[in-house]
């Protein structure tokens, strides 16, 4: 028997309500997936009623999109805090991304990148999530090629693409591989191989 208890629903203002909604909704879209969870689940969660919640979000599509673009906004802000860490040398900033995505991703509650998440649940490439993936996706690796130029290496874009691998590896093996296995602990020292590597004569 589930003797837990959700919270209880009350009359709450528009704001408060859209905030607790789509805080439901990403909690359970990252950790059950966007399609296993309806309305009635995200109500529930948010102890809200339906009603509410149809207030706030024309739809559950709706409702996903302001979910991508809370996990793209924090997304930057992990990036960004690894790299304001050494604002002037780009290839210290680029192994600080790497340590922190190391600690991150070894988080027992970490389910790995919820882009790859999403990408996985829709097929259909111009569906407007996957879409938005891909526009993430290519952000990112501009922004590794930047960072790869203002490194000095060799060939900024092939640093670059070799780093994104590197990080979507690191997604996947933090879902498929044991936490005793402490995988991920070689991640920073793999990226300053590569790193290093790119910046040989």
């Amino acid at each position: 028997m589930n003797t837990t208890a959700k919270p209880p629903r009350t009359i709450v203002d528009a704001d408060t309500a859209a905030a607790r909604i789509l805080d439901a909704a990403e909690t359970l879209f990252y950790r059950e997936g966007s399609r296993n969870v309806g309305v009635d689940a995200v109500v529930r969660e948010a102890g809200v009623n339906k009603m509410s919640l149809y207030r706030q979000f024309s739809s559950k599509d709706e409702l996903l999109r302001r979910y991508l673009q809370r996990r793209d906004d924090r997304f930057w802000g992990y990036v960004d805090a690894s790299l304001e860490l050494h604002p002037h040398d780009a290839a210290a900033a680029l192994r600080q991304f790497f340590a922190d995505l190391a600690e991150r991703a070894g988080n027992p509650a970490y389910r790995g990148c919820p882009f790859v998440n999403i990408a996985v649940e829709y097929p259909e490439r111009e569906h407007f999530a996957r879409v938005f993936v891909a526009d993430n996706k290519r952000q990112l690796l501009q922004k590794l090629t930047e960072l790869a130029t203002r490194a000095g290496a060799r060939d900024p874009a092939a640093l670059a693409k070799g780093l994104a691998l590197l990080i979507e590896g690191a997604y996947a093996a933090s879902q498929t591989y044991a936490p005793e296995t402490e995988l991920l602990s070689a991640l920073p020292a793999t990226a300053d191989l590569l790193i290093a590597a790119a910046m040989l004569s």
